[in-house]
């Protein structure tokens, strides 16, 4: 097991989204939050968009993870996006973002959200699993891959 196995399920995978931009991958992550967890669309905007002020949250190699930490939030919550076509993210690389991994955790949970964090970025630092979740096209395995991924031993 592995800090992400419980935050991903496939109705938190969205595959081929056709954000143009980093505002509607972000309201689309929004919708994907507030029918997972309930949260208004709207705040985790905000919420993603205030940690995103701060500096991008591109790791480079065409990934990223925006996160932030949300008043009255129990439990993290994670949502999965492949876009159709990659966007500016003002990436260390300077390369555009296709795949994004966002993170929404309790106001408080700083060892959790950073040990998530570290799995998320571990993940994504991954070529060979980039290149699977770049090419994958069901939720199912997508979600598969991020529960049981393990770094290598």
């Amino acid at each position: 097991m592995n800090a992400l196995t419980n935050l991903f399920t496939p109705d938190c995978i969205a595959l081929d989204n056709p954000a143009k931009n980093r505002a509607d991958a972000f309201a689309a992550a929004g919708a994907l939050f507030a029918k997972k967890i309930g949260i208004d669309s709207n705040a985790v905007v905000e919420f993603l968009n205030a940690r995103e002020d701060l500096g991008s949250t591109a790791l480079g190699a065409g990934v990223a993870i925006p996160h932030g930490r949300v008043k009255g939030l129990k439990q993290p919550a994670a949502a999965f996006m492949k876009l159709k076509d990659p966007i500016e993210f003002a990436a260390p690389d300077g390369e555009p973002v296709s795949i994004l991994i966002f993170l929404l955790v309790p106001e408080k949970a700083t060892q959790q959200h950073l040990e998530i964090l570290s799995s998320i970025a571990q993940l994504l630092s991954d070529s060979d699993t980039r290149s699977t979740l770049t090419s994958a096209h069901d939720p199912e395995k997508v979600c598969e891959l991020l529960q049981q991924w393990g770094p290598a031993k």
